[in-house]
């Protein structure tokens, strides 16, 4: 979790904090694979899209990715003037302060149980070797929890912290637009704590051995997101997921997609009725049977590309 800010919590940290809540947008998009892969054919391209109510009222769906990179950054025209047309932006979480402390409290054990004494002292020594590199003290690590340590290896270390979804949510507010989330931490947490440890471990072992093709799994990411194409960005997701356990993808596809695919169109519904909002989700929450175009068409939305 990758200077002082408020109440003595560092800039570094702030930024990892802030990219673990993207982070958990990362690895949950990864497992919608599972629940796309069957409906590629045909899908549509696209990452930005018009919302139109069966009233007329117009907003906007939008797909991001959890990337700083500076081709993900430049904002095409449409995007801009899109949420010059919004007063509200609903994004997963919002990355405020209140909500960055309970997800660093979230991420830890109690002060009595250690992350070693989960995974043993070989494994632990890689974990901390590879975790100091993202700027986390050893103080921190010792009492990082298992899923916590799991999704931190699985993106490469933040730089700026200035992560797309993070960015577009400080120049929405800039445009005087008012901040909402779709989902709480509790929700978004809650189906990782609530997995079986022994996957937990599965996850870190998996995020260890994958470290070093880390970057170039990353960056072909970035390169079909930028070329807009849903259905490679999923076939590129099934790619790097294919060694996941059974078990943890059939969590991920349950308690991890459908069900909060369903909390975000039931949140998102009243405030897309009214107009004027601009929702930005990650991109693979998108397509598929269960994904936000689909279920907003099947409630009466009209939705159309427009980049």
């Amino acid at each position: 979790m990758k200077n002082i800010i408020g109440a003595g919590i560092s800039q570094r940290l702030l930024q990892a904090l802030v990219g673990c809540i993207g982070i958990l947008l990362l690895l949950q998009a990864q497992a919608e694979i599972i629940n796309t892969a069957t409906t590629q054919q045909g899908a549509e391209k696209g990452l930005l899209w018009k919302v139109t109510s069966k009233s007329g009222k117009k907003s906007f769906l939008f797909g991001t990715i959890h990337s700083e990179d500076a081709r993900v950054l430049d904002y095409p025209d449409v995007l801009l003037e899109s949420l010059k047309e919004t007063s509200v932006f609903a994004m997963e979480l919002v990355p405020n302060m209140p909500t960055l402390s309970r997800l660093m409290e979230a991420m830890r054990y109690p002060d009595q149980v250690f992350l070693e004494d989960k995974i043993g002292a070989e494994l632990y020594q890689q974990v901390k070797t590879k975790l100091l590199a993202y700027g986390l003290p050893e103080s921190g690590i010792k009492h990082l929890k298992l899923w916590a340590a799991a999704m931190t290896l699985s993106v490469p270390p933040p730089e700026t912290g200035m992560f797309l979804d993070f960015s577009l949510s400080l120049r929405a507010a800039s445009m005087g637009a008012r901040l909402t989330a779709l989902e709480t931490l509790d929700e978004q947490v809650g189906f990782l704590e609530g997995m079986l440890e022994e996957d937990q471990l599965t996850m870190l072992r998996q995020a260890v051995l994958e470290s070093d093709q880390m970057q170039q799994q990353n960056e072909a990411m970035i390169e079909i997101w930028l070329s807009r194409d849903l259905a490679k960005l999923t076939e590129v997701a099934r790619a790097q997921m294919a060694e996941m356990e059974p078990r943890i993808a059939e969590w991920f596809q349950v308690e991890g997609i459908d069900k909060r695919n369903k909390v975000m169109l039931t949140r998102a519904m009243p405030l897309l009725e009214q107009g004027g909002v601009f929702v930005a989700v990650g991109a693979l929450h998108l397509s598929g049977d269960t994904g936000l175009i689909k279920l907003l068409r099947e409630t009466g939305f009209q939705l159309e590309p427009l980049w």
